[in-house]
């Protein structure tokens, strides 16, 4: 049990952290390089898509670390899931303001404030890149150890 529920948290938020850094190196550049009209109309069916698998993978890291520290893990896989989870928070709290302004059917899509909001979404998505790959460090360092 304990080793599965390790192999699910790694896998997750490997998962999780390989397409957020994606997202912030490769879509949402390209995205921006289009135009601010285009980036704000594919933003949206982006978003929607990206937010299912996303926010699945820290829940499942999440409790799937939890599960290996019942089961015996160290500590240590506890503090890199809640590390790992704590990106569903952030998302909750400091993005999804964000997200409602640039989902809003009566957002201007050529406006300046678009474009500003398109970029501070990037910059706060890429906390969650680090947050993961943090998290994923230290799952990968507790897999080798274990």
């Amino acid at each position: 049990m304990r080793q599965i529920a390790e192999f699910v948290a790694v896998l997750s938020c490997g998962l999780f952290t390989g397409a957020a850094i994606y997202v912030n190196l490769v879509e949402h550049p390209a995205r921006m390089q289009c135009g601010v009209d285009i980036a704000a109309t594919e933003f949206p069916p982006s978003y929607r898509r990206g937010t299912v698998m996303q926010a699945t993978l820290a829940a499942l890291g999440l409790l799937s670390s939890i599960a290996a520290r019942i089961a015996g893990a160290s500590f240590l896989w506890l503090v890199a899931g809640v590390l790992f989870g704590s990106v569903i928070p952030f998302t909750l709290i400091v993005i999804l303001p964000i997200n409602r302004r640039l989902l809003s059917p009566t957002l201007d899509r050529r406006s300046i404030e678009t474009e500003r909001l398109l970029k501070r979404w990037n910059a706060l998505h890429a906390v969650r890149s680090v947050l993961s790959g943090v998290a994923l460090l230290l799952f990968l360092y507790l897999a080798i150890l274990s």
